[in-house]
């Protein structure tokens, strides 16, 4: 019997349990923190073996196959054992599709992931049996042993990508490339750019690439690199002929000589940013065969990601906006430049080595405070601090919030738009726009 070691006991760590006991393999899931309750109970139910606070490297390094939450690096002492004694360390990405026939939608970038595969996934399910998982709901290895869809849409991280050998998606998608997780890759972008080019590594020229064609960075590396895969590119500036393009306020969309136009003044998601993930979604429905009076509708009617640009409440004539999934400059990019009153800011958290001059014209055109909330706020103090007149720093959101309260008037924006990682205050991105929904509402 084979031994499966999982690190990491969350989401993608006990649904890689699960398909790994039915699959026959001898299975131990360890944790170096506590492991949540409701996944603590799933394994006691399921008489598998595992431990929390610690890692028994006896236990550990007697493994056959070891999959690796995504959110413990490369680094890790205990993980270049692993690699040392020739044991694959890999993600639930690649663990996970050896046991499914479904048809694979992998899609990755720095930013617009999320929303690209929700809205793919809305535009999928009115014709097809199609699952979303990944970086996103439920795991997909439980998915797989659980309902094993016909189509899968996976929101993919660099992360997951760094952990895949085999892992072969039907359509990939990058939706950009900005500089984000550099702690994770010795502070080279170019190691970042490579990990997330790992979508395409193992794709035939049967199978589809879809790619942004305004992104400096993913032109760059189709120059250097050549690949199998058939391509599609997307673009707001060029005339596509096979693939997307946004020309007089419309998108046109081709895809095996068929061709859909949408008027972008329906689309439920505004700006630019947003229509480019209109196209790529789009883009992968008609190869899939959804009808284009559908594709239309779906991208009209859809409701949003939560934590993305979220419009929470209206208060005293301010809106409320909660964009905590902007962990990175290039997401709170999109976020000021679709501001369109003024705006009070609350940015901060745990810094990845950002570089902020790309938000300056924002910040003079539209910010009228920022509110910095994190543990270390010295970077964003000396960064904007002679750039707005109003500059407070808090380590709470509920004064954050009441802080905003005052200084907002009639007809502002408040937004929550970090431009940085979670870690420092709160559990996650989820946790610190949540949290950022309570305080509004008590308001």
């Amino acid at each position: 019997m084979k031994r499966l070691v999982i690190l990491g006991g969350g989401e993608s760590g006990v649904g890689t349990a699960l398909l790994g006991k039915e699959k026959g393999f001898d299975v131990f899931v360890s944790d170096k923190g506590k492991i949540k309750k409701k996944y603590k109970d799933v394994l006691i139910h399921n008489e598998i073996e595992w431990e929390e606070q610690q890692h028994s490297e006896d236990k550990i390094l007697s493994a056959d196959v070891v999959m690796k939450s995504p959110g413990i690096p490369d680094k890790v002492p205990l993980v270049k054992q692993l690699v040392e004694k020739g044991i694959p360390v890999i993600s639930e990405i690649e663990f996970a599709s050896k046991y499914t026939d479904a048809i694979l939608i992998g899609i990755t970038g720095s930013n617009g992931k999320t929303t690209t595969a929700t809205l793919t996934h809305h535009a999928l399910k009115n014709g097809l049996d199609v699952g979303l998982a990944g970086n996103i709901g439920d795991s997909f290895a439980k998915q797989i042993l659980e309902e094993d869809y016909e189509n899968y849409v996976l929101e993919i991280s660099s992360f997951q990508l760094d952990g895949i050998e085999n892992f072969k998606p039907h359509i990939a998608v990058i939706t950009n490339i900005t500089p984000d997780h550099l702690d994770r890759y010795d502070y080279k972008f170019e190691n970042y750019i490579n990990s997330k080019f790992r979508i395409v590594m193992n794709q035939t020229k049967e199978d589809y690439f879809i790619y942004d064609a305004d992104d400096e960075v993913i032109l760059k590396w189709l120059k250097e690199y050549s690949i199998q895969s058939t391509l599609l590119p997307f673009s707001l500036t060029k005339i596509i002929e096979n693939g997307a393009y946004y020309k007089d306020n419309n998108i046109y969309i081709t895809v095996n000589n068929n061709q859909i136009i949408m008027p972008t003044a329906n689309l439920a998601l505004q700006g630019n940013h947003n229509i480019k993930n209109a196209m790529a979604a789009s883009t992968i429905a008609s190869l899939l065969g959804i009808r284009k009076s559908t594709i239309r509708e779906c991208m009209e009617n859809f409701q949003g990601v939560e934590h993305r640009l979220e419009h929470v409440l209206k208060i005293n004539k301010v809106q409320y906006i909660n964009d905590s999934k902007a962990t990175n400059v290039n997401a709170t990019y999109f976020a000021l430049e679709s501001m369109d009153a003024p705006t009070v800011w609350i940015v901060g958290g745990e810094d990845k080595g950002n570089d902020y001059t790309e938000l300056f014209p924002f910040v003079n055109e539209k910010v009228k405070a920022i509110i910095c909330l994190g543990v270390n706020n010295h970077k964003l103090m000396d960064t904007f601090g002679n750039m707005v007149d109003v500059i407070i720093e808090t380590q709470f959101m509920s004064e954050a919030i009441k802080i905003a309260y005052k200084v907002a008037e009639a007809g502002d924006n408040v937004l929550l738009s970090p431009a940085c990682a979670s870690f420092d205050l709160f559990e996650n991105y989820e946790d610190r726009g949540r949290q950022f929904k309570e305080a509004v509402r008590k308001l």
